[in-house]
């Protein structure tokens, strides 16, 4: 399973692999005001992912922070992912958390996984098999994890880039956040964006639960310039950021990583973090 996204039918056809592991990711509540279409329901033998409350930092008082190493290997284990699951997600909301979700296993060191494209709604409407959300319990898996901290950026990394411009800082939030012509949705939040940012919304990238083609999501990152430079990824919250990253992948060959924090630390009215 060498690629980041698996297909309705790929599923389908392997549906009964013994390695493999459907999980769902898909989150409690968002920022987009996006509308749950089936909830209550999982794609069956699918295995709740809980970005909120589990798989992220929860010592933290910013949103969706990366979770250690250590945590994150107990987690996994407890649901029985082990180093040789063949690991697909999907979300709920189409796509919108599965990205995220994906791009932790991806910086944990684990190569085969995948997002599911089409999601939850393409299944249901290819006819695939579901069952109601109830607890559940796994055999430990073997997982571990291998941490990539090179993926992750912070603020003063990113405030030094201001002057260096050895990155590209790529914001996935709407446009309207970005050229502060809409309000942010966090309380106490400033408006704007990191100076010298470049703004592809996630929300471009795709199109009825799924990626649009290579081809289109290619001009669209072509016409940002982006040249060779590495690139930083933010959002809100850094769950996003990740529709975007992931979208880059396909296309791009740039090194790629993410401001995890996002605008959830840059943007707070009480940080001195400059804005534009």
């Amino acid at each position: 399973m060498n690629t980041a996204l698996v297909n309705i039918d790929w599923l389908h056809q392997n549906i009964n692999d013994p390695d493999l592991v459907i999980l769902d990711g898909s989150p409690v509540s968002n920022k987009a005001n996006m509308k749950v279409k089936h909830p209550g329901i999982r794609i069956v033998g699918a295995r709740q992912f809980d970005l909120k409350n589990t798989f992220s930092d929860q010592e933290s008082n910013l949103p969706n922070m990366v979770p250690s190493a250590a945590v994150f290997t107990e987690e996994c284990q407890k649901i029985g992912i082990n180093a040789n699951s063949k690991i697909v997600i999907y979300d709920n909301l189409e796509i919108y958390s599965s990205p995220r979700a994906w791009w932790l296993f991806k910086i944990m060191g684990h190569k085969n996984v995948a997002v599911l494209n089409g999601g939850l709604n393409e299944w249901l409407a290819t006819d695939g098999m579901t069952e109601a959300i109830t607890e559940q319990t796994f055999s430990k898996g073997d997982f571990v994890a291998d941490f990539a901290p090179k993926s992750i950026k912070n603020a003063n990394q990113l405030l030094a880039n201001i002057d260096s411009k050895e990155a590209i800082v790529v914001d996935a939030r709407s446009a309207g956040r970005f050229n502060s012509e809409a309000p942010e949705p966090r309380v106490n939040a400033r408006s704007g964006h990191i100076p010298g940012s470049c703004n592809v919304p996630f929300s471009k990238l795709t199109k009825g639960g799924r990626f649009l083609p290579k081809e289109a999501l290619k001009v669209i990152f072509d016409e940002m310039n982006l040249g060779n430079k590495p690139l930083v990824f933010s959002c809100g919250s850094g769950m996003t950021a990740c529709v975007t990253l992931l979208a880059a992948s396909l296309v791009l060959e740039n090194d790629l990583a993410l401001y995890d924090a996002s605008w959830s630390e840059w943007g707070d009215g009480d940080a001195e973090f400059p804005v534009k």
